[in-house]
């Protein structure tokens, strides 16, 4: 299994160094050659298996032989037995056709977990056979920097150091982050926004000289096995409610549109979905693209979901190369254009091609809260403000054919003051949590300054 770069000018690679990497050399993003498949028989197969093997079966395929099937066996049964619910990705129930998958069931009490904790594995795994060490770097709107913490906090062969937006994430979120003590963890708060942490991830990844002396690697969703992993939990769930034999649809909280991407990913796999529905809050670009035609970047605007408080989706370039016919040059012509002006058009066949497999939309404020209340009174189920926005949107749309399915991508106790605003009930943390509201914090706050993150990595980093 071969990767190519989205932007087209970088030489294909395998999966083991498109993983290692996670941005490429051209500053695109890794794709598979080609999609991998599996048949309808073989996904029937699958039906009422194990979490673990369900993965296996999924991840195997992009892997291939970089991975013994004994070791990545091993690997998958290790990571999820880290998750406190058996299906790891279980199913509710909230209405005659409208289904919830709650992916919160991992050590941080978000979706990023499910990826994570497998991804730190492969990771280390790969570094061990190369004895090499890396320096791990990521951007977070909150959740991504806490599951990759957690899942690499022990590492032997990697240092990692996560940026997040100061005073952008809520408490928990930041807690997760700053109490966790390792010698290879450094938080970095940035003074500015997501789009700016990202920013700086990608022009570090773009200085060749440091990016070869220090081994970078990425762990947000840049990262194509992050993408891969993720996959998995659109097969499980389309199974539980029969798949193949008939077509489902998702509706997913997004904001760097990632999580989607891997719907998007299962569909190229030959998973039946009906419709793909992006659902995002006022900082709502994507539902803008897809209404418009136009990519253009507005002010940030704090919401009470700052996971999805962002403007510049990463991964919709991966969506904009599927959909101009892998042509990396129309894509490094839009990436010039939004680096140039902060924006660009699609052409016709583009948003043609896009429109046709994904729906769009978005929830504001109030819409999120009244949510969160009617939700909780009709059915039982306290949502956090993310999972909401799916909700809200879900209930706006009406598939085709078959159920559809909302992404629950976070507990409501990372989110306590907004959820008790909306609701009347301050959501609690699960016991084994406890201890971060009182625990000591650590980190270091750096200006919006390439060069200040650059220099603070360097003098921390073992090369």
């Amino acid at each position: 299994m071969q990767y190519l770069s989205t932007r087209g000018e970088a030489a294909e690679i395998g999966f083991e160094d498109a993983m290692l990497a996670g941005l490429a050399p051209d500053g695109g993003l890794y794709l598979p050659r080609q999609w991998p498949q599996i048949s309808l028989a073989e996904f029937k197969a699958l039906r009422g298996r194990p979490y673990p093997e369900i993965a296996e079966a999924v991840i195997s395929r992009y892997s291939a032989d970089a991975i013994p099937p004994e070791r990545l066996r091993a690997m998958l049964n290790e990571a999820y037995a880290q998750f406190r619910h058996p299906a790891v990705a279980p199913l509710k129930q909230l209405d005659s056709n409208l289904f919830l998958l709650e992916l919160f069931h991992g050590p941080t009490l978000a979706f990023k977990d499910v990826a994570m904790q497998i991804l730190a594995r492969m990771m280390e795994f790969a570094l061990e056979k190369r004895n090499i060490h890396a320096t791990i770097i990521g951007a977070t709107s909150g959740d991504t920097g806490s599951a990759a913490i957690e899942a690499f906090k022990s590492s032997k062969r990697a240092s990692i150091f996560i940026l997040h937006p100061h005073g952008r994430v809520s408490e928990v979120q930041r807690r997760q982050m700053t109490t966790v003590d390792s010698p290879s963890v450094h938080n970095i708060a940035l003074e500015g926004s997501f789009d700016d942490c990202q920013a700086i991830i990608k022009t570090l990844f773009g200085d060749a000289g440091f990016r070869d002396r220090l081994r970078l690697s990425g762990v947000n969703s840049i990262n194509w096995a992050r993408i891969v992993a993720q996959i998995v939990y659109y097969v499980s769930s389309a199974l539980s409610l029969g798949a193949p034999d008939r077509a489902v649809s998702f509706c997913v909280p997004t904001g760097n549109f990632g999580d989607i991407f891997a719907g998007y990913a299962a569909k190229r796999m030959g998973l039946p979905i009906d419709r793909l529905i992006i659902a995002t809050n006022i900082n709502d670009i994507l539902d803008r693209t897809l209404r418009t035609g136009r990519y253009d970047i507005h002010k940030v605007l704090p919401t009470t979901s700052p996971s999805m408080d962002i403007q510049v989706s990463s991964n919709f370039e991966r969506l904009l190369f599927e959909a101009s016919g892998r042509n990396g040059g129309k894509v490094r012509g839009m990436m010039a254009s939004l680096a140039q002006s902060g924006s660009f058009t699609l052409d016709g066949e583009i948003l043609a091609a896009i429109r046709s497999e994904f729906d769009s939309g978005h929830a504001d404020e109030a819409t999120v809260a009244r949510t969160i209340a009617t939700t909780l009174d009709a059915t039982g189920e306290l949502l956090d403000p993310h999972s909401a926005i799916g909700v809200a949107l879900a209930g706006r749309s009406k598939p085709d054919r078959g159920p559809l399915i909302s992404l629950a991508t976070a507990h409501p106790a990372k989110f306590p003051d907004a959820v008790e605003q909306a609701c009347g009930i301050r959501p609690a943390l699960p016991a084994r949590l406890a201890y971060l509201m009182s625990a000591r914090e650590k980190f270091s706050i750096l200006p919006n300054d390439p060069e200040a993150v650059k220099s603070f990595i360097l003098a921390r980093s073992v090369s």
